[in-house]
């Protein structure tokens, strides 16, 4: 059964423009040419150090395949992973396993 991951960020002070540019060109390009679904991307309309965004997979196994994909890369690890510390708080992430219900539209 398919599942989604909501992950919700704590942003740095001042640093939500930089962030999302760096999302949107960056971290979402390389996760789907990994094979990653990325559903959505959302700043909170109030809070400017709240970021959403949501992914889907398909089943467990799926997630691990993608996971390994993309977070043991090098592109990752030399990349992408050391510029995360410089915007985003981490002991602020938030990340669910959700699973939608009959009224939820999905693909």
């Amino acid at each position: 059964m398919a599942f989604y991951e909501f992950r919700q960020y704590k942003i740095l002070p001042g640093k939500m423009d930089e962030w999302i540019e760096f999302m949107e060109t960056e971290i979402i390009p390389f996760q789907v040419g990994k094979g990653m679904v990325i559903t959505g991307s959302f700043r909170d309309e109030e809070d400017d150090t709240a970021y959403y965004w949501t992914r889907r997979f398909e089943s467990e196994a799926e997630r691990v395949k993608l996971y390994a994909a993309v977070y043991e890369s090098d592109h990752w690890k030399n990349d992408v992973a050391p510029k995360i510390p410089t915007l985003i708080d981490r002991s602020g992430a938030v990340i669910k396993r959700i699973v939608p219900t009959s009224r939820s539209v999905t693909p």
